[in-house]
């Protein structure tokens, strides 16, 4: 029975982008993947076929709506759909710029001036997940979102600050219907036992 309440998340951030190699904030700005981000995608596809996974869900965006086809058509699988709440946070005025004066200008606590703060965004990115966790619950479920909203909605689900997400690594999470979240593998580097289902 217990293993009915325990579904399991492989969260992945998308694969690179050129905006992604210049250090520019991307946030919901729809910039696409280079093919360093493609090659990512493509290498995850090992670590992840070691698991069998039930679906296949991502963000919109192109950057990572690429990438989860990649992942997916390498594990041979399709992805089910496009999920408009796993968006990267919105930067609003800050999109496009490198750190430097002209993004400190913009910079407020908890964000940036016209843009999505830390809680909205972790609030959103949480609530997308627990969304899916209900939806397929005692499953496995793939997900290829984004840096900001995966490490803001993690950090808020397991109640601890976690610093940034590299791209196209698995970073493996469980949610139990009664004890809520545990992060397994952060940055492909193990951080807890497996939660025994």
């Amino acid at each position: 029975m217990e293993g009915m309440t325990l579904t399991t998340f492989a969260l992945i951030r998308h694969g690179q982008t050129d905006w992604n190699a210049q250090r520019r904030l991307q946030g919901s700005s729809d910039i696409p993947l280079n093919d360093v981000g493609r090659r990512q995608a493509r290498d995850a596809v090992a670590v992840l076929s070691g698991q069998e996974w039930d679906t296949v869900v991502s963000s919109p965006l192109s950057r990572a709506a690429e990438t989860a086809e990649l992942i997916a058509g390498g594990l041979g699988l399709t992805v089910a759909r496009h999920v408009p709440e796993l968006a990267e946070r919105s930067f609003g005025p800050a999109e496009g710029l490198q750190a430097g004066p002209e993004l400190e200008a913009l910079r407020i606590p908890g964000g940036f001036r016209g843009a999505e703060s830390d809680d909205e965004a972790a609030s959103r990115g949480l609530a997308a997940l627990e969304a899916l966790a209900e939806e397929f619950r005692g499953r496995r479920v793939l997900v290829v979102a984004h840096g900001t909203l995966l490490r803001l909605s993690l950090s808020r689900a397991i109640g601890s600050t976690l610093q940034s997400i590299d791209n196209a690594v698995l970073n493996l999470a469980h949610h139990h219907a009664v004890d809520g979240w545990q992060l397994e593998y952060f940055n492909g580097e193990r951080v807890v036992e497996a939660a025994h289902s």
